[in-house]
């Protein structure tokens, strides 16, 4: 697939920003301004500041001797990163690679490989962009072409076409002067003490020759916007690797649109990862409204699917959650966490089939859809012997243990996270409990059996070992108890109870 890139250059960043937060400004001129070493410095310029002469750099006091009445305001450090930080989550409607321009902190960078067709081409693709940043208050500027260096380089000193045909990129940079290669002030000023102020003047130039007189990173930059070299772009969110896009011709607000729009991206995500033996085990249904806003909604599966008809039920309890106000533009359907889906056998007189039924974990999913998948929970054994290590959660329910269930012990149906303390009536040293008290009701001991000794497992803690009774009490409830330890006449010794049975 060809690669293509886009740059977003805002002209006046902070200045468009201040004005959709307060309109009255749009006839006075402004600037924001940052202490530098004592002094106030202008950082940002509005538009009727910069038609006085007033320039980022100068000094606050110089500028206001320039523009009478004109309003300082106070900056922030990181002030440009927030603001394009936020248009980049926006901008992720566009293009799941959105990275912001390090170079300059007033741009954006997009990969939109095979993105543009979505919108009807590139040249509709950019108008889109354009047009829908203009309407919320922000003037720019864009470019698209096959690396990153080369649409940047077009955005911000381009003056034919901001669309660079594929290959195009080396015609396109000739005309440009050297600042569009995004170079150091002091490369720029050796550059034109040489004479020069354009880059078809030293881009055919021997390599070795630029490398000495310019340094390496004039030749990264150089390489970079030609495409002999690569540049990686940080993008703000990480793409997933299965996800599915479908752009809307018109904004979608009913809930029959919104479960088409379902059923076309699961149909294209469940043959992906079939082709590639995964199922989904989590999945989120992001929407873009027109209004800037974003909507969400996701689900889980007890064990890997790529099931169509099963994924679109488990949406379907969860459509009403979404709030498509004006109209959703865009969906997105991601699946950050997938496994490998284990192709069940087929066997002819199976009667028990028990978790591998399919019918009882497509049961679940519905059933953890509708109360929360927190109320469901599997247990498997662990190779412990101390109670509390004995038993581990499944995090599916397809999991196969390590080891099987003891059952040459009885133990409660009810184990306690943590034993509780009780008080106890026994005969020392052996004998089980006469009574007990437990959460100040007293508990008469009729029935016991026991001691079982478990010690401690001695490579993971160290302490006493443990000697539980299962008793039960004149009204036939029965208890795991145990006491902590060697009975000893000279120190007090405890008794904790762990479970119940049933």
């Amino acid at each position: 697939m060809q690669r293509r890139f886009v740059s977003i250059w805002f002209r006046q960043l902070l200045a468009d920003w201040q004005l959709i937060r307060r309109p009255e400004l749009v006839e006075v001129p402004f600037v924001f301004a940052a202490p530098d070493h004592g002094r106030m410095m202008v950082t940002a310029v509005s538009p009727l500041a910069f038609g006085s002469g007033v320039e980022a750099g100068m000094r606050a006091a110089d500028a206001k001797a320039i523009c009478p009445g004109l309003e300082v305001l106070d900056d922030k450090p990181g002030r440009p990163r927030n603001l394009l930080r936020r248009l980049g989550e926006w901008c992720v409607r566009y293009s799941p690679i959105v990275a912001i321009d390090e170079f300059g902190m007033d741009g954006l960078l997009l990969d939109v490989s095979g993105c543009t067709h979505l919108w009807g081409g590139e040249r509709e693709y950019l108008k889109e962009i354009v047009s829908r940043l203009k309407h919320k208050g922000y003037t720019v500027r864009v470019a698209i072409a096959d690396t990153p260096g080369a649409a940047w380089a077009v955005s911000h000193y381009g003056k034919v076409t901001p669309l660079v045909p594929a290959g195009g990129q080396s015609e396109a940079l000739l005309g440009l002067v050297p600042e569009a290669l995004r170079l150091e002030q002091p490369v720029l000023a050796r550059l034109r003490k040489l004479g020069f102020y354009q880059i078809k003047s030293f881009v055919s130039m021997p390599r070795s020759v630029l490398r000495r007189r310019f340094g390496g990173d004039f030749l990264l930059r150089l390489g970079q916007a030609l495409g002999s070299e690569a540049e990686a772009l940080v993008p703000l969110q990480v793409p997933v690797p299965f996800s599915e896009r479908l752009a809307c011709l018109e904004p979608i607000r009913t809930r029959t649109g919104i479960e088409i729009a379902i059923t076309n991206m699961l149909e294209s995500l469940c043959r992906r990862m079939q082709t590639e033996g995964k199922g989904l085990r989590t999945g989120v249904l992001t929407g873009h409204r027109i209004d800037g806003k974003v909507v969400q909604i996701a689900i889980g599966t007890s064990g890997a699917t790529h099931s169509v008809s099963h994924l679109f039920k488990l949406f379907q309890l969860k459509i009403d959650q979404i709030r498509p106000g004006l109209g959703i533009e865009l969906f997105v359907l991601d699946a950050p966490k997938v496994d490998a889906v284990e192709v069940p056998q087929e066997e002819m007189w199976t009667s028990r089939p028990g978790m591998d039924d399919q019918s009882v974990i497509r049961l679940l999913d519905r059933v953890a859809g509708k109360i929360g998948p927190q109320v469901i929970h599997r247990y498997l054994p662990a190779t412990c012997y101390w109670p509390e290590r004995a038993v581990l959660q499944a995090s599916s329910v397809i999991e196969k243990p390590a080891s099987e269930w003891r059952v040459e012990k009885p133990r409660p149906t009810e184990l306690l996270k943590r034993p509780d303390p009780i008080e106890v009536m026994a005969l020392i040293p052996d004998h089980p409990p006469a009574f007990f008290i437990y959460r100040g009701v007293r508990h008469q001991v009729v029935k016991a059996d026991g001691p079982e000794r478990i010690e401690r497992e001695w490579w993971l803690d160290s302490g006493e070992h443990r000697d539980y009774y299962q008793v039960e009490d004149d009204q036939g409830r029965r208890y795991w108890l145990f006491r902590s330890g060697h009975y000893n006449g000279d120190q007090k010794y405890k008794w904790f109870i762990h479970g119940f049975f049933a």
